[in-house]
């Protein structure tokens, strides 16, 4: 843990010096790279000498040229985005996507206050049609409770009168300031959207501007660099060749366009299971299931956080009556239990695959608070599923670029997911690698646009991934259940640590954490709007959690699908569009 975050400050220091020097980090060749160095960049001794008639004018609508050609790889969230932000720039767009076709697949993706300011820079009616599907968080109470002292769920404020007053309940831990943080830029407040909910809108709003911008069926393999100025030959997975002027890597954690950039093999993974494809394992591997039930706090609270010694459990509304929750635990890699629709696995190629997996998470959770225990009995077994997280390490030496190549969002800065910023940092690069693109006006100087992007984000980017493995790592390895005068139930020196955190958690961390992420925010305040979208939905949300509260009162529960990690069917597996598939966040 400590080399982990040594090695981050290494690499932040490093980053914060080469832009003040205006140093831009290059590509590293490999023993790998270098033997396919011709392959790959078979015009590199002309690279920097190209004349004058290699050079192509690019225009935009209101600018004389052809345009700008670009290929992205990937058909997630993030590739999605960048092609119509690119499409409204008037680009030549192409998506290649390796799923045959769309169908509705994947649960709930967070955007916080400053994805959805970038949603809104981008386009006013993508931003109108999120909204209509968006179910915010950020509106009620959020933060951390005790995951063995909560009881009932009951709205309690988070005082420290308990210090004396046995009776004062003691469940929250911190609130989070979500809220007054959005308002602090006047921006909407954090939510959560589905995942097939906005991939429709996002191949909608594209397909408005050009019905033929995808490809399915066929994903990017490789490429071969052609040389300043000249564009990007981009291998697809059936043999046929693709000419570009940029191709965008945004094919997830496992993406084939940083494979062949840093000359890695896809999905290689060491024997311990720690390393995969340049990407470290967390240590931590999460459950995840989703349930309908209207606990007594329903409506008053966003997102919870339990925590506990080793391990958490966050429960989030993710609208319409439900309840999606993620347990976390510190275990090795591989120790699975559960399938997960990234890995292809299913329960028959588990340990046990006749074992309760409700139950199961029970037993890891003895003794905690009632209200975890709720959660579990009213999820179905067969619909918990699990994967280990990965991340990776801030890519300063090498850069995102290679060429006339970029990458984006998990295929260069996968993060892991407690913070919700994973698609929204991909949201933030797919905008600002267009208005990067947008600026080009002619094809030799694309290689210096991609940098451009690059410098642009590093640095932020670095310290959102850094941000989101010190949340995991705290909770697990250095809070405990917080020490209190009146019980035994917390006495460990971690205890006693994690009580007397929660003053500076709470008036300064968190404010100050929240705050940076929402200082990125291209549209500046929205004035009122944040306060009426709130009030819109606050009606629409209550009337349809009602009715399926109805529902299941009738019916019962059943299993919740596809969901976070798994896919429908096997059939369906075929066709689904895996948003951002093999990513860490989303």
């Amino acid at each position: 843990m400590v080399n982990y975050y040594y090695t981050y400050v290494v690499a932040l220091v490093a980053v914060t010096v080469s832009r003040c020097s205006g140093f831009v980090a290059r590509p590293i060749l490999s023993q790998h790279q270098k033997k396919s160095s011709v392959q790959r960049l078979d015009a590199a001794s002309v690279e920097d000498d190209v004349s004058s008639t290699d050079v192509e004018l690019l225009g935009l609508p209101a600018r004389p040229g052809r345009p700008l050609k670009v290929a992205i790889a990937g058909g997630g969230v993030g590739g999605l985005t960048a092609a119509l932000c690119m499409l409204k720039k008037g680009f030549d767009v192409k998506v290649f996507e390796k799923t045959s076709a769309f169908a509705r697949f994947g649960g709930p993706i967070q955007f916080a206050s400053n994805a959805l300011s970038v949603l809104k820079e981008i386009d006013e009616t993508l931003f109108d049609r999120v909204l209509d599907k968006f179910t915010f968080t950020g509106t009620r109470a959020c933060g951390i409770k005790d995951g063995l002292r909560s009881d009932g769920f009951k709205m309690t404020d988070d005082s420290l009168d308990y210090l004396w007053n046995e009776d004062a309940p003691a469940d929250w831990f911190v609130k989070f300031p979500l809220k007054e943080c959005a308002d602090l830029f006047g921006l909407p407040y954090t939510g959560v959207i589905d995942r097939p909910d906005l991939q429709e809108i996002l191949i909608d709003e594209c397909k408005n501007i050009d019905s033929d911008f995808i490809e399915n069926g066929n994903p990017v393999v490789s490429y071969t660099n052609k040389g300043k100025g000249k564009g990007v030959i981009v291998e697809l997975e059936d043999g046929t060749k693709y000419d570009a002027d940029v191709l965008v890597g945004c094919d997830g954690i496992w993406s084939a366009v940083r494979a062949v950039m840093y000359g890695e093999e896809v999905k290689e993974t060491s024997a311990d299971r720690k390393k995969r494809q340049g990407c470290t394992y967390s240590g931590y591997t999460v459950f995840a299931g989703e349930t309908v039930i209207k606990t007594p706090d329903y409506y008053e609270t966003g997102y919870k956080v339990y925590i506990g010694s080793q391990r958490y459990f966050v429960t989030s509304d993710v609208g319409d009556g439900r309840i999606q929750w993620y347990a976390f635990f510190a275990l090795p890699p591989g120790s699975k239990k559960a399938p997960s629709g990234w890995g292809g696995s299913t329960r028959t190629d588990q340990g046990d695959p006749t074992e309760n997996l409700v139950e199961y998470l029970k037993s890891l959770h003895q003794g905690w608070s009632d209200e975890i225990m709720t959660i579990l009995d009213s999820t179905p077994p067969d619909s918990v599923e699990q994967r280990d997280l990965y991340d990776r390490y801030p890519e300063v030496f090498r850069g995102w670029t290679d060429g006339n190549v970029c990458l984006m969002g998990d295929a260069v800065h996968a993060m892991m997911p407690n913070l919700g910023q994973g698609g929204c940092q991909a949201i933030e690069d797919a905008y600002v690698l267009s208005e990067c693109l947008a600026s080009t006006k002619s094809t030799d100087a694309v290689e210096g646009a991609l940098k451009d992007y690059y410098n642009k984000r590093i640095i932020r980017v670095s310290i959102v991934q850094f941000l989101s493995r010190l949340a995991s790592d705290l909770i697990i390895n250095a809070f405990d259940t917080p020490w209190s005068p009146h019980d035994d139930k917390g006495k460990s020196w971690k205890s006693y640590l994690t009580f007397f955190w929660k003053p500076v958690l709470q008036f300064l961390i968190f404010p100050a954490q929240f705050a940076y992420l929402y200082s990125y925010h291209p549209t500046g305040s929205m004035g009122d709007l944040p306060a009426k979208l709130e009030a819109k939905w606050k009606a629409e949300h209550e009337k349809s959690s009602e009715k399926e509260f109805a529902r299941v009162a009738i019916e019962g529960q059943k299993s919740a699908g596809p969901s976070f990690f798994q896919k429908a069917t096997a059939e369906q597996s075929k066709v689904v569009l895996q948003a951002k598939a093999d990513s860490n966040d989303e």
